[in-house]
């Protein structure tokens, strides 16, 4: 038995073998050429440590000093960032033909500069959570927004990747935005712009394209897109503005869909839930869908279980 099993695995490995050598983009097995994932999850978590010094602090230390905190942490990751920009500077145009010499001087300046934000990233993520402790009734403390809200989780990561997509630093963004899409069920791309004092309640499916620009003082809702009018120009769309721009102040209830480049959502905007959104919105208008009618009809003194079907209730 153990015999034949041994020869059906050989026969499968001879099998994936041969597939490999096909000429397949998922066939390069460059292993260590390749961004590392869980590095880049690490060093997200170890940047969140510095935005946040005083929640999300190392458990290995004994003693906590704000200043030997900030000095390990940012040696670890300076360290791996460096040497993880430097595998994916190979996938940018200016920096393919540099020697390994050349890209790990422009990955070292590129590091240094991204770590210089942190200051303006802490700026805004201050206001992110006051806005999410003022504009949400079930939050009784900022320690508690800080600490459990997904929305706040969310933010911080696109706000940390922007920084690196600003720079021109490619992959690692998208691997941090994603992560935090999987984790929190919100997908923000790091190209996306956003303004101070950003509210995401609940979060969960909610889509923001690269192109999207977002004011100051946003709040949006579980299951809201900002998303793009049509992709079927494909490959023809990159970096072309897609995406919706929402001026400061709007609101946008759970499951509106707001598309296209060109749509601008206008200061103090209210977007009503389900509301499919593909032209402009002036400022202060509120736009919502006729509300649906629910209308019981049922005998005085019954039960449900004692009526048909069609007499219990329908929708208008």
């Amino acid at each position: 038995m153990m015999h034949k099993l041994n020869d059906g695995i050989q026969e499968l490995v001879e099998l994936y073998l041969n597939d490999y050598e096909g000429g397949k983009d998922i066939d390069r097995v460059d292993t260590f050429d390749h961004p590392d994932k869980d590095k880049i999850i690490d060093i997200l978590d170890k940047l969140r440590r510095m935005v946040f010094p005083g929640y999300f602090k190392n458990p290995t230390f004994k003693v906590y000093t704000v200043r030997n905190h900030i000095s390990m942490q940012l040696e670890d990751v300076i360290f791996h960032l460096i040497k993880q920009i430097t595998i994916v500077l190979k996938y940018s145009e200016p920096h393919r033909d540099k020697t390994a010499e050349e890209l790990e001087n422009t990955a070292e300046e590129l590091a240094f500069e991204f770590l210089k934000k942190i200051p303006k990233i802490r700026e805004y993520i201050e206001t992110d959570v006051q806005a999410a402790f003022d504009g949400d009734p079930a939050a009784f403390y900022k320690d508690e927004v800080i600490f459990s809200y997904p929305g706040l989780y969310a933010i911080f990561v696109n706000r940390v990747a922007h920084e690196l997509y600003l720079l021109g630093v490619p992959l690692i963004p998208r691997i941090m935005t994603e992560y935090a899409h999987s984790v929190t069920g919100i997908d923000i791309n790091p190209g996306a712009t956003i303004g101070k004092y950003f509210f995401i309640d609940h979060g969960t499916g909610i889509v923001v394209g690269e192109t999207t620009e977002i004011g100051d003082n946003v709040k949006i809702y579980q299951g809201v897109t900002l998303g793009a009018l049509s992709t079927k120009g494909g490959r023809s769309l990159n970096n072309k503005k897609r995406h919706p721009t929402i001026e400061d102040n709007v609101t946008i209830y759970s499951g509106a869909s707001i598309l296209g480049g060109g749509t601008v959502i206008g200061k103090g905007a209210v977007i009503g839930g389900n509301c499919f959104i593909t032209q402009s919105v002036p400022a202060g208008a509120k736009v919502s869908i006729r509300n649906q009618e629910l209308v019981y009809n049922y005998e005085k003194g019954k039960h449900k279980e004692e009526l048909d079907d069609d007499n219990w209730f329908y929708i208008i």
